[in-house]
């Protein structure tokens, strides 16, 4: 197995269309080539959480984001995979949404659709957890 890795995702809710709306992207690589999950990824030597959550995003994505409080720590153990992922909120300001880097194809999913995209239990409880601590009210 290999050793632990950190990696950062993020919850990025669009509301400018009126209801909220969660971006997916559907992983070009291992693990879990070809199925839809939150963006995100490893972060590199020297760099810090938030910093590779936004680069993460736009790498993915094409998005700028502004990063959010802290939703989650989540733990993978999959061998060979060993990952601690630290998932945040993130708003987007910016850019222009087209697949890039680790992502076959990205999309801006509305919440009651979600279901469709066979997301895992682990990922569907983070973002709903991220919509209730910034539904707004």
């Amino acid at each position: 197995m290999d050793p632990p890795r950190v990696a950062v995702g993020a919850v990025v809710i669009e509301r400018a269309s009126g209801a909220p709306r969660v971006l997916l992207i559907r992983r070009a690589r291992p693990p879990l080539e070809g199925s839809w999950s939150l963006p995100g990824g490893r972060l590199e030597p020297g760099e810090r959480l938030t910093d590779a959550v936004a680069r993460e995003i736009r790498e993915e994505t094409g998005l700028e984001i502004r990063v959010g409080p802290l939703v989650e720590v989540v733990e993978i153990v999959a061998s060979p995979y060993h990952y601690v992922i630290l998932d945040y909120v993130g708003e987007p300001i910016g850019g222009t949404l087209s697949p890039g880097d680790d992502a076959s194809e990205v999309a801006l999913v509305p919440v009651p659709e979600l279901h469709a995209y066979g997301l895992t239990d682990v990922a569907l409880r983070v973002i709903h957890r991220a919509l209730a601590m910034t539904a707004e009210g």
